[in-house]
């Protein structure tokens, strides 16, 4: 079954919204605004490393997770603020 695009406008699928339910708030709009802006950036094949071997969606999510990534750390189960 695929996975249904949620009813909001943050364009991500209700598998990503599971997946990103455990982020701290702060980090689930870093991966959203990053997701919005990599699938723009990378809608064009000859845009993305892989070209049409990989979705717009995938580089989107890696984009993404890495922004999340840069900030926030995980910790045992959880998510934490990374310390500067």
């Amino acid at each position: 079954m695929p996975n249904k695009k949620n009813s909001d406008d943050s364009g991500l699928s209700e598998a990503t919204e599971k997946r990103i339910d455990d982020l701290p708030k702060h980090a689930r709009r870093i991966f959203k605004k990053a997701h919005a802006s990599a699938i723009k950036e990378y809608k064009d094949p000859d845009k993305r490393r892989e070209g049409k071997n990989v979705s717009a969606e995938e580089v989107a999510h890696k984009v993404a997770w890495s922004a999340v990534k840069k900030e926030y750390k995980k910790k045992d189960d959880e998510w934490v603020k990374k310390d500067d």
